[in-house]
């Protein structure tokens, strides 16, 4: 029996706030393409699947808490290429994992390992797009969001290739970001969300902010939408020169949540206050349906998670393979065909 707060956030994803889109226009409609909640209860005999998959991530997300900002990295990654269709966890030469914009990209273990044992249980019925999924959305709960109902029934994708990946730099304006998710059917709303759902908790490296720093527009100053004193802070940690055979350091993308990776939505009051990590995150600032999502989320933290929800799900349904599409593969890192017998 689904509980209150789940009947409550099945009627979000489903499209009924509607009349509540206050905070900009668009992010209402779910296209279901084929999705449907609990199907693998209601249509398989795998009727554990998702309790499996719950057990699995709180005990990796025990060990490491920094699991739920990689897992949202990694559904985000998938979902803009090619669709929802798991190509991101394929192994090979001139995969998607071997493209520049994936780099550093982790999490894989995990859903290896939910995948080994859902078939152990009941082999070849959960799809390795469904897993991670519904890995994401248990991690981003433990991480202290809303357990927002997942859509399945997604199969996996047969192909993975490395020249496909087009994901946009950080340093991307909030326009040509805006572009960008309209390509994929999504709108300012959900540009909104899901930016502040991957960037409220994680890192990034120093190179991807150094220029706001020390060199913004090669204007040889500090980006002037960025506040001094936070710009300064950041100088402590990405200095302007460092040795050759140094690492390139990481900062917190949300200083606030930290190394406790919780999902929060102070993420907004700092883009309000000009402490923004990011080039792009700073850009919510550019337009007034940017200023009136960071104004609305920075405050209310339900109605943030709900609009998550929301967008999550509206994310997830993009390109994805169901009925006799694509495959369910053995291992999430090969399709069917090139599965090796003795791994």
């Amino acid at each position: 029996m689904w509980c209150s707060r789940e009947r409550l956030l099945v009627l979000v994803v489903l499209g009924l706030w509607a009349t509540c889109s206050h905070v900009a226009e668009g992010g209402t409609k779910l296209p279901l393409n084929g999705l449907v909640l609990h199907y693998y209860s209601k249509n398989t005999k795998c009727t554990m699947a998702e309790k499996l998959i719950t057990r699995a991530v709180r005990k990796a997300w025990e060990k490491d808490r920094s699991i739920t900002p990689a897992l949202l990295r990694v559904v985000y990654s998938d979902c803009f290429i090619r669709g929802c269709d798991a190509s991101i966890l394929l192994d090979g030469e001139g995969s998607e994992k071997e493209a520049p914009q994936n780099a550093g990209l982790r999490g894989f273990d995990v859903i290896d390992a939910i995948k080994h044992k859902l078939e152990s249980k009941c082999p070849g019925v959960v799809s390795c797009a469904d897993i991670l999924h519904l890995a994401t959305r248990d991690a981003v709960a433990l991480a202290g969001g809303w357990k927002y109902p997942v859509f399945t029934g997604r199969r996996d994708g047969y192909e993975s290739d490395a020249k496909m990946v087009d994901l946009p730099p950080p340093s991307i304006s909030w326009d040509d970001a805006l572009s960008y998710f309209k390509s994929r059917g999504l709108d300012v709303l959900d540009l909104g969300t899901l930016l502040a759902g991957a960037h409220t908790m994680g890192v990034t490296h120093c190179r991807y902010v150094h220029d706001r720093i020390y060199n913004f527009n090669d204007t040889g100053l500090p980006d002037d939408l960025m506040d001094c004193r936070f710009a300064r802070q950041l100088a402590k940690t990405c200095p302007y020169r460092y040795a050759p055979d140094q690492p390139d350091p990481t900062v917190f993308l949300n200083p606030h949540s930290g190394g406790n990776f919780t999902f929060e939505s102070s993420y907004y009051s700092r883009v309000l206050d000009n402490q923004a990590v990011l080039g792009i995150d700073q850009q919510f600032l550019a337009s007034k349906d940017g200023v009136r999502i960071a104004s609305e989320f920075a405050y209310e933290f339900d109605d943030f998670s709900r609009y998550f929800a929301l967008a999550i799900s509206r994310m997830g349904s993009i390109g994805v393979l169901t009925g006799s599409k694509g495959e369910i593969r053995r291992n999430c890192r090969f399709t069917n065909a090139h599965y090796p017998k003795s791994k």
